[in-house]
């Protein structure tokens, strides 16, 4: 009888040993390579590159109280416009950061009829953002999101975002971070007036 402690098929070879070792160590090597670039980007990545499954989809419709007055705000009564909505916090610094370029976007497309801004605000207390708009100033609607279920069907993220709506109330484009530099001029330029030359919906 053959013994079992000799036998080779019961014991790998040693280099076959080492190879196997190695590939483990290399295994896990990768997996924490990938882990780290993975946080790595989540960290110090272009937010605004985070896709959203809401483009191409109908936007939740919402009623509130406007910020200023209080009167009623409805979504739905705006079918049929492309509608900019800005998700806001008087708290939020990067905001404070857009608001000048918000207050031009509104001043160049105000007068198309077919356009409409309205802001959101998040998670914020009335008197702070009725202090803010008072400070910055703002020409167009302000729906306060007290009760945050807004902010919850636009699967918001935090502040600011931006979501564009087309004339068929579809959401077409989303923007996480604040309305500067290279993201302003392609609203102004390209995503906006796309949208407003667009047709209108089928009456139903």
């Amino acid at each position: 009888m053959s013994d079992p402690i000799s036998n080779p098929i019961n014991h790998p070879a040693p280099d076959t040993a080492r190879f196997q070792l190695r590939g483990w160590h290399l295994a896990l090597i990768a997996a924490l390579v990938a882990l780290f670039l993975l946080f790595y980007k989540g960290l110090w990545g272009d937010p605004s590159a985070i896709p959203t499954v809401l483009i191409g989809t109908p936007a939740p419709t919402f009623v509130g109280p406007d910020v200023v007055n209080g009167s009623t705000i409805d979504l739905a009564q705006y079918r049929g416009k492309v509608v900019l909505l800005n998700f806001w916090a008087s708290w939020c610094q990067e905001c404070r950061v857009e608001h000048e370029n918000l207050l031009a976007l509104y001043g160049q497309f105000r007068s198309n009829p077919d356009f409409v801004m309205m802001g959101v605000n998040y998670q914020d207390k009335l008197d702070d953002a009725r202090h803010y708009l008072e400070v910055y100033g703002s020409p167009f609607q302000h729906v306060r999101d007290f009760k945050g279920t807004i902010s919850i069907d636009y699967g918001v993220y935090g502040v600011p975002e931006t979501f564009i709506i087309d004339k068929q109330g579809v959401i077409r484009h989303k923007q996480i971070g604040p309305i500067v530099g290279p993201t302003y001029s392609f609203l102004t330029d390209k995503v906006l007036p796309t949208l407003l030359q667009g047709p209108a919906p089928n009456a139903s």
